[in-house]
């Protein structure tokens, strides 16, 4: 019975359940954030579509820069009004799409620097140092998974 059960799914969870641990506890050990609502979203991206575009590391990092930086100058320009903050989030697309960093889970960032009135530092912690060890994470994964698979290839 349990043959047929994809392992998938499992491995997908547990990727993500290891990545915001391991963001937290890092966080804590470090004394410094490292978590942010849209790493939740960026985790179901890298480990239950690990061969997508969307799931590259340019993406996941890339896209999160950028729109958290979007985010912060407008809110550090324009203040946090209902233009400037739905503003920031057409701006954010705009930029991911011109710079190849399409990233959705992205989108909500100039939302979370706006609505908690972020500092440049939310820029570095927890976006930057966040999204890389996400992405480290990802490639991690796709090699376990290409493993894993060569390995029930070779048993058949």
């Amino acid at each position: 019975m349990l043959k047929n059960v994809s392992w998938k799914p499992l491995a997908a969870a547990a990727g993500g359940t290891i990545v915001i641990a391991l963001l937290l506890m890092m966080g804590d050990k470090m004394s410094i954030t490292l978590m942010m609502a849209p790493f939740g979203a960026s985790c179901v991206i890298v480990f239950v579509l690990p061969d997508s575009p969307l799931a590259k590391a340019r993406n996941v990092v890339g896209g999160h820069l950028i729109s958290t930086g979007v985010g912060l100058v407008m809110l550090h320009i324009f203040g946090d009004s209902t233009w400037s903050i739905a503003l920031s989030v057409g701006l954010s697309i705009l930029l991911m799409q011109l710079t190849r960093t399409v990233y959705p889970p992205a989108g909500a960032d100039p939302l979370v620097v706006m609505l908690s009135g972020a500092g440049w530092s939310y820029l570095f912690t927890p976006v930057l140092l966040g999204a890389v060890l996400i992405a480290i994470s990802a490639y991690g994964y796709r090699k376990l998974l290409a493993t894993k698979t060569a390995i029930l290839k070779s048993e058949k």
